[in-house]
């Protein structure tokens, strides 16, 4: 039986019973490496080929890893590093709260969602997105801002407020959870626009978070039909 030489890097080898196709065949206990069955020589020699397409791959420096890095290319191997090069995300990022510093950020956007419509009581999370949208469809709709252990000081929403085809509802911004209202300048919060499709953008801050966080309330724009 012939074996088939290595194919790495291009092909990934196979493994498995002996066959013609097999470059790393599993001999058992019984299996003699000769050259009618398992060719000792091609054995070693494919093993050794693809030891040392691994080497150039990886590099011949020191390749312990420590704390906090990643496996980097080099263009002439690896190495192991705490500071990312210039890459392209290929998908979604979890940053698990935490901190990002010293950084520049361009052509950026923020998730909107859509709420539909508020009925009375909407439950605002920040979870949903930043920007969202809502429809007025009660006579009043008390809006409870998000309060909880993982809501982070200095999470800001916008709310784009729509009235429906009837207008003329109203809207009450408070502590979810709590009847502690919004802070808005003056101390006095807005009269929504009460003409029907009439539309309101209104943006909300809390700089202390948590679960009894204390929301500021700001309006962006009202009757922006």
């Amino acid at each position: 039986m012939t074996m088939p030489a290595t194919g790495y890097p291009t092909t990934l080898d196979d493994t498995g019973a002996a066959s013609a196709t097999v470059e790393f065949p599993q001999p058992s206990s019984s299996t003699d490496l000769d050259a009618t069955n398992v060719e000792h020589d091609i054995l070693h020699t494919n093993l050794s080929k693809t030891v040392v397409a691994l080497q150039t791959k990886l590099g011949i420096t020191d390749s312990n890893p420590t704390s906090g890095t990643l496996l980097q290319g080099t263009g002439s191997g690896s190495a192991w590093s705490s500071t990312l090069p210039a890459v392209t995300l290929g998908g979604a990022v979890t940053g698990g709260d935490q901190v990002m510093s010293v950084v520049t950020h361009k052509d950026y956007s923020e998730t909107v969602y859509a709420g539909g419509n508020t009925g009375a009581t909407p439950a605002i999370a920040e979870t949903n997105g930043n920007v969202q949208t809502w429809t007025l469809n009660a006579a009043t709709a008390t809006f409870a801002l998000p309060a909880a252990s993982g809501l982070q000081a200095g999470t800001s929403i916008t709310l784009i407020l729509t009235q429906d085809g009837s207008g003329s509802r109203a809207g009450v911004f408070q502590v979810s959870g709590a009847t502690t209202l919004v802070k808005w300048a003056g101390g006095t919060a807005p009269t929504l626009s009460t003409g029907a499709a009439d539309i309101d953008i209104l943006t909300f801050m809390t700089i202390d978070g948590g679960a009894t966080p204390t929301w500021y309330g700001f309006v962006a724009g009202q009757d922006m039909s």
